[in-house]
């Protein structure tokens, strides 16, 4: 099998209380930041593919809006 790197882009619009904007953006960062490889062996097998490395290279919460409660 031969090898591809793939530039994925997601988005995710998360909502967290908490006390101030700063910390909102420190929040969703850190533990939001990670993406496991969710496939199984039988995936892997049946697809013929490998998953040989996930590397976060850009993880930056962009915008923070207001919600009303």
């Amino acid at each position: 099998m031969k090898t591809y790197k793939v530039a994925l882009t997601r988005t995710y619009l998360v909502s967290i209380k908490t006390e101030n904007k700063e910390q909102v953006k420190r929040l969703s960062e850190f533990y939001i930041g990670d993406c496991p490889d969710r496939s199984s062996i039988q995936d892997r097998l049946k697809k013929k593919f490998i998953i040989e490395d996930i590397e976060m290279i850009y993880n930056e919460a962009e915008e923070v809006l207001d919600v009303e409660d």
